[in-house]
């Protein structure tokens, strides 16, 4: 991936907590475009396909989308083939090995924890059924204004379904402690997300997933319906993965990093007023072996500015292991360019 789209990012205030939409301890609760004539021509413009309506995209889709119990609690997940491959978040199912699936037509089997890649918050289970109705997930980003349904089951009501639009794309949320990493390349909605919804789907007009369910900001921080989904085109390039080698492969850096504020900038005596503060390297890691140190400040990476960890952890994520990184640094008074070839991000 070669030219680095211009990303948006969520400015996260100390008072603001993100909530992954995951595991809830509740207990489950059953529960036409117009024709439109060109003034200069003398044909008929044909509408475009219309799109089915809204109960019907809900009923088609609802069958895909599962209910996982843990011991913990539950979340949802989506069909991905006939076989019994469920897709879901991973924090849905930290910990667990087996689980339970519960299917809209209230059957319940058991479920097999495959594989798991904390990276995108992505997990891969296997159910013991087969012959299930696997959606369709889309292979491009949709468009910001675009319908967007959300089907899972918060707070334990199963196959609850929600409406809104895509917000936005390309967001980014800082990772929760013990449950996510750094999480880049989301999608937006104010599609009602809940506790419980997490791994469920993010559906368009035409029933495809656009997005698995990821998380919300609560209304305890001043949020109003601010939910956020795992894009389709990253699972379509993780789940394989996992479903193969048990694992997703991700480019590694090796450096723990911060956002450079003025305060850093002034006690590191730095001039420079943008860009990320490299905190700690690891021994031995790329970023050490190409002489970056705690105290560097990255500005740009591949001739594009770095303003912020979430810029430059996307910047690596959208590299391979075996890739050169050509980033500048700055250190004192002196800019230095370094080339640093990324590795495999260790297990």
């Amino acid at each position: 991936m070669g030219t680095r789209r211009a990303r948006r990012r969520i400015t996260v205030v100390v008072a603001l907590t993100v909530m992954v939409a995951g595991c809830s301890s509740s207990a489950s609760n059953k529960a036409a475009s117009p024709t439109i004539n060109a003034a200069t021509s003398s044909t008929t413009a044909a509408p475009p396909p219309a799109q089915p309506g809204i109960p019907a995209i809900v009923q088609k889709v609802s069958p895909s989308v599962v209910t996982i119990i843990t011991n913990t609690g539950l979340g949802s997940g989506v069909v991905w083939s006939s076989d019994g491959t469920i897709v879901t978040d991973n924090h849905v199912v930290a910990g667990a090995s087996q689980v339970e699936v519960a299917f809209a037509d209230g059957r319940r089997v058991t479920g097999r924890v495959l594989a798991r890649d904390p990276t995108t918050d992505l997990a891969v289970l296997k159910a013991a059924r087969t012959g299930l109705p696997a959606l369709t997930f889309a292979k491009s980003l949709p468009q910001v204004g675009d319908l967007a349904i959300a089907i899972g089951s918060p707070l334990g009501f199963e196959n609850t379904a929600s409406a809104g639009i895509i917000s936005g794309l390309q967001r980014s949320l800082p990772g929760t402690p013990g449950q996510t990493l750094t999480l880049i390349d989301l999608l937006q909605t104010d599609a009602a997300i809940s506790p419980g919804d997490s791994g469920g789907a993010l559906v368009d007009g035409q029933g495809h997933v656009v997005g698995i369910n990821e998380a919300y900001i609560p209304p305890s921080a001043g949020a109003v319906s601010i939910g956020f989904a795992t894009a389709a085109t990253t699972v379509d390039q993780i789940v394989p993965q996992l479903l193969k080698n048990g694992k997703a492969v991700h480019a590694y850096f090796g450096a723990q990093l911060a956002d450079l504020t003025p305060d850093i900038a002034r006690q590191l005596g730095m001039k420079v007023t943008q860009g990320v503060v490299v905190l700690a390297v690891v021994a031995g890691g790329p970023a050490a072996k190409a002489g970056i140190a705690p105290g560097d400040v990255i500005t740009a990476v591949d001739s594009t500015p770095v303003q912020t960890v979430e810029d430059f952890i996307a910047a690596v994520r959208a590299r391979k292991p075996g890739d050169v990184l050509t980033v500048k640094t700055v250190r004192g008074s002196a800019t230095i360019t370094r080339k640093v070839t990324l590795s495999e991000q260790p297990g």
